[in-house]
């Protein structure tokens, strides 16, 4: 079983490209982030005659985040368990597919905002936390997918690629994000390949993708028993590379 991320900062621009996508790579789910559009704008019929059915969480201009699938699931939650009914962010998608739970998030970037900004990273973090560890005290099979906007080591970001107050790199942040890891899940992309480069996303300023000047922000945490079944991670970088494309590229987790 292959299940894939994608933040693609905008889907009603970078439709084309999602199809040619689904067409090469045929995941059998794909998460999709920063869809930017509300349910009823997101083209769902392209993907249909795919043979992939489409559930949004919409947010008119903002966040948005879908789930793509070409297998039969269930939505189990639209929005992060834990956080008030009347919080609009539209930054979660969760379903049961193929005997285990997916989730899909947008994690916030905590930049913006000001410190109140920040903080509602922060929890939205923890509630994240707690949300891994109910699955793993109910011995759920699951994985916590997307644009976690955190690069949790210096070995995730190249040298200048941001500042060191940047709320992707605050302290708090990294400790919210192994936290999570820590509960016992793990970080799908470092188990095959522990260091080195592999990133997940380019600025569109100062030549960044010429430079290479990337961050890997796009993870895939998996629990215990998906992950003694992790057969491979695929960054596909060349889609960074295409005409219009998004800041972010595809990531891909195969499950055997």
């Amino acid at each position: 079983m292959r299940v894939a991320t994608w933040n693609v900062n905008s889907i009603r621009q970078r439709a084309p490209h999602v199809r040619d996508w689904l067409a090469r790579v045929q995941p059998d789910v794909l998460f999709l982030q920063e869809i930017k559009c509300e349910a009823a704008q997101f083209p769902a019929f392209e993907f249909e005659a795919q043979g992939y059915r489409a559930e949004i969480v919409g947010q008119k201009a903002y966040n948005g985040v879908a789930a793509l699938a070409r297998i039969p699931f269930e939505v189990i939650h639209r929005r992060l368990p834990g956080l008030p009914e009347d919080d609009a962010q539209a930054r979660y998608i969760e379903i049961t597919a193929g005997g285990m739970t997916l989730i899909g998030i947008y994690l916030p970037n905590g930049n913006s905002g000001g410190e109140a900004g920040y903080d509602y990273k922060i929890r939205w973090m923890h509630l994240l936390r707690d949300r891994a560890r109910a699955l793993l005290d109910a011995e759920a099979d699951f994985a916590i997918l997307g644009d976690w906007n955190v690069c949790p080591t210096d070995e995730d970001y190249a040298p200048g690629a941001l500042s060191p107050t940047d709320a992707l790199l605050r302290p708090p942040t990294r400790a919210a994000f192994r936290a999570t890891l820590w509960l016992g899940l793990t970080d799908a992309v470092r188990a095959l390949q522990p260091s080195g480069r592999a990133y997940t996303f380019w600025d569109y300023q100062a030549g960044a993708r010429q430079r290479d000047s990337g961050l890997r922000i796009d993870h895939a945490l998996l629990s215990p028993g998906l992950a003694e079944r992790l057969g491979s991670v695929t960054i596909d970088s060349n889609e960074r590379d295409r005409e219009q494309p998004s800041d972010h590229v595809p990531v891909a987790v195969e499950i055997k």
